[in-house]
């Protein structure tokens, strides 16, 4: 039986999952036909459940859209949906209540890009190995970074983090893979395009030890929030040998005793209607059955 497994495939870093990305939107209506109608998403039934914030489901992980100024992630949030033909009749159908807006979309040879009413671009891909059993979720976030930072940015989440981090080419040069949960990536492209100034949006994580990194920070002053018991936040990545800042982006970091760890997320088929029910078809299940 020696050598029949790989158990090092199955290892996980210090984070355990990537529940939201968070980007403020000035108006929640434009933000449901966006999110719930087009992308076919499931809003929180149970949390902001009001007319100044919005928790939209993705599987086990979230958008979190307050209301505010608007914000642009620095990159692009790649999702996982089943049935492209499905999601492209739905965002067709988007466009004239969308008009006048930053949205759009397109095929494209490996997903469809679709751009929110504000600018943010979002990658829908079909299911596939690669991204493990999910049929709905976020599987990755894709920074763009300066270049002669991907590196850096690996040595960070490594030795900060004790996460898994590789240093491998993407598009454009260099990238930095870091795991933050099974089967989920942030990636930090290298372009030369400069991104916009930072805005305030977020990312949330949870991590199994939580007090070694924050230490690690806070003896750095790189702290900037002691939200509670279960929670934390900073917002620059730092070379670990210099302290040189390398990419701005607000981590929410919470512990595995936050008591919204792996609190279950309600998600529907997008694909029922009053005019095609099917009783006991109403909820989508995040994840495909596997063979093993």
């Amino acid at each position: 039986m020696q050598g029949r497994f790989d158990r090092a495939a199955e290892d996980l870093g210090n984070i355990v999952h990537l529940e939201h990305v968070n980007t403020r939107v000035p108006d929640q209506r434009l933000a449901t036909i966006f999110y719930i109608s087009g992308l076919g998403l499931t809003r929180d039934p149970y949390l902001m459940t009001g007319t100044d914030n919005m928790w939209a489901n993705i599987g086990r992980s979230q958008f979190h859209l307050p209301t505010g100024k608007p914000e642009v992630l620095r990159g692009v949030t790649g999702l996982v949906l089943s049935d492209r033909a499905a999601l492209l009749r739905r965002l067709a159908a988007i466009r004239d209540p969308l008009a006048g807006t930053d949205f759009d979309f397109r095929e494209e040879a490996e997903h469809v890009l679709v751009t929110s009413p504000w600018g943010n671009r979002i990658r829908v891909h079909a299911p596939d190995p690669r991204f493990g059993p999910i049929s709905l979720g976020i599987p990755y976030v894709a920074f763009d970074v300066p270049r002669e930072t991907a590196e850096a940015i690996t040595r960070f989440y490594r030795e900060v983090f004790a996460t898994p981090a590789t240093l491998e080419e993407g598009e454009e040069g260099k990238r930095a893979r870091v795991m933050v949960g099974a089967d989920q990536f942030l990636l930090f492209e290298e372009t030369d395009r400069s991104p916009p100034p930072f805005d305030g949006h977020h990312i949330a994580i949870y991590i199994a030890n939580f007090s070694a990194p924050h230490r690690w920070l806070r003896q750095r002053n790189l702290v900037t929030e002691e939200s509670d018991q279960h929670q934390w936040r900073f917002e620059q990545i730092v070379d670990p040998v210099d302290s040189r800042p390398l990419f701005t982006i607000q981590h929410e970091v919470r512990s595995m005793r936050h008591p919204f760890y792996n609190r279950h997320l309600v998600n529907r088929d997008p694909a029922q209607t009053n005019r095609n029910y099917a009783p006991e078809h109403e909820s989508w299940r995040w994840a495909m059955t596997s063979a093993f």
